[in-house]
């Protein structure tokens, strides 16, 4: 019976590769940090020709998520090792029965939570902060021929399973009997709009690619930006959406910034 228990010193050797992922995750969000307060401070370093400050951050995001999910990986590994290690049989049975299944289930849902990297659980925090917020959100499934954005109310969050439950306040088509609909949707089919008091949010330069709510409507488009509102001395983006021609132009109109938001990767319209 010996033999097939997983060896202590395998289980050390995990540990230790736990405390290294942990600390290169802190280090990685302290570069993070470091960025976002020289673009909080210096917005304009971003226009300046061979900038790549953008490139730099998203970089770090990347290398936080690899090291999130190895974080995890490592952790799953840990606890399937010392599962084995525990007393089994009738004593070990009779432990886990007592406080039935909703106690079961919420031990096992916090401490899933509590494995989770600091990185993953400010994000799971954060999602869970948008209940009764406006956000912009996917509502077409990854294999659509074009992404459809709408702006819908957060209804609920489910940290484990890192879904949101949203509302479209819009009514519907007759055809679709004029309701409004719901949507279960993925973490990463969300994305907050700006704050509407917060003036320390770094603005799309001109030429940048966004995502905006066109006016007079709930859909959400790719635009260019023209002109920015600390340029304009206004709360307005100036954009051209794309698509948007009329009489062989397009036309420039005015979005107010927190409805503006950056264009995902891979967009498609």
């Amino acid at each position: 019976m010996m033999s097939s228990a997983p060896d202590i010193a395998d289980i050390l050797d995990k540990s230790r590769e736990l405390d290294r992922l942990r600390k290169e995750q802190e280090d990685v969000l302290l570069e993070i940090n470091k960025m976002h307060k020289k673009l909080h401070n210096t917005p304009e370093v971003i226009e300046k020709p061979g900038d790549n400050s953008l490139t730099k951050l998203k970089s770090l995001y990347i290398q936080a998520k690899e090291l999130s999910e190895n974080e995890v990986h490592v952790s799953n590994l840990l606890v399937g090792q010392l599962d084995a290690l525990l007393p089994s049989g009738a004593m070990g049975q009779q432990r886990r029965r007592i406080g039935g299944d909703q106690k079961r289930k919420r031990m096992k849902n916090d401490s899933d939570i509590s494995r989770l990297s600091p990185s993953m659980r400010n994000q799971l925090d954060t999602c869970a902060s948008l209940k009764g917020e406006q956000v912009a959100a996917r509502v077409t499934a990854e294999n659509a021929d074009k992404d459809e954005w709408f702006v819908v109310k957060v209804m609920h969050f489910d940290r484990e399973t890192k879904e949101f439950e949203v509302l479209d306040e819009e009514p519907g088509d007759d055809e679709e009997g004029g309701v409004q609909r719901k949507y279960k949707l993925h973490m990463s089919f969300i994305i907050p709009f700006p704050k509407r008091n917060d003036s320390s949010i770094p603005e799309f330069p001109p030429g940048r690619h966004v995502l905006a709510v066109y006016p007079g409507t709930t859909a959400l488009y790719k635009a260019t930006v023209v002109s920015t509102p600390r340029k304009r001395k206004t709360d307005d983006y100036l954009l051209e959406f794309d698509d948007d021609e009329e009489d062989g132009a397009l036309p420039q109109r005015t979005v107010p910034f927190h409805n503006v938001v950056p264009l995902p990767e891979g967009h498609r319209q």
